[in-house]
């Protein structure tokens, strides 16, 4: 008999749990409100020895991304006071890999302009102020080891507060590509959700 009891609440929690599984999540009022961001490179992530520049390659091809795309002020400067906080790390498709850590990666060597047809890289000098959220007392580079970096990953976090990196992202976006240029997926994925949660905001009364 108590079997069956569990057999049948079971049952009846199937369509609740299929719904949720399928309900679509919202992006916190935040993202929406947002008028500026910034990207920066996960200071976790090493530096590849293959590919040196990887990650900051897809750094500006993320920021490029954002600027042609038009909604928020693109800031060039981690830890400027940009509503949200944009983190990119490049996959390596590989499960473990060697690479050298190297927390400098966020030290900017350019800024970018949107221009007919694409985008221009102008000079940047200096280091991100000290109140960034990529700053580490050891600028030491030392060889590591990565391990489940297989694919490129893009989070956003809420930038306007102490220590932005400690919480959850308010969206991620996860697949082998995410980054590329030209089309870089990962800033098209995060226009639709925009749009979808715009939506979903302007019916609820």
């Amino acid at each position: 008999m108590l079997n069956r009891a569990v057999a049948i609440a079971a049952c009846m929690l199937l369509p609740a749990a299929a719904f949720a599984k399928d309900k679509k999540p919202t992006l916190p009022a935040y993202v929406l409100a947002a008028q500026s961001i910034t990207v920066i490179i996960d200071p976790q992530a090493g530096v590849s020895i293959d590919e040196p520049q990887a990650n900051q390659i897809a750094q500006k091809d993320v920021e490029a991304a954002l600027m042609n795309w038009g909604r928020f002020e693109v800031r060039m400067v981690a830890g400027g006071g940009a509503d949200l906080i944009v983190v990119v790390r490049k996959g390596h498709g590989r499960l473990v890999k060697p690479t050298i850590s190297d927390p400098r990666q966020n030290d900017k060597l350019g800024s970018i302009t949107p221009i007919d047809g694409g985008v221009g890289i102008g000079g940047q000098q200096g280091h991100p102020p000290p109140s960034s959220p990529v700053q580490s007392p050891d600028q030491t580079p030392a060889p590591q080891v990565e391990v489940g970096a297989t694919q490129d990953t893009f989070l956003v976090y809420r930038g306007d507060v102490d220590d932005p990196l400690n919480g959850a992202p308010a969206w991620r976006y996860t697949a082998s590509d995410a980054l590329q240029s030209p089309s870089v997926p990962a800033v098209d994925k995060f226009r639709k959700a925009i749009a979808d949660a715009e939506k979903a905001a302007a019916k609820t009364p």
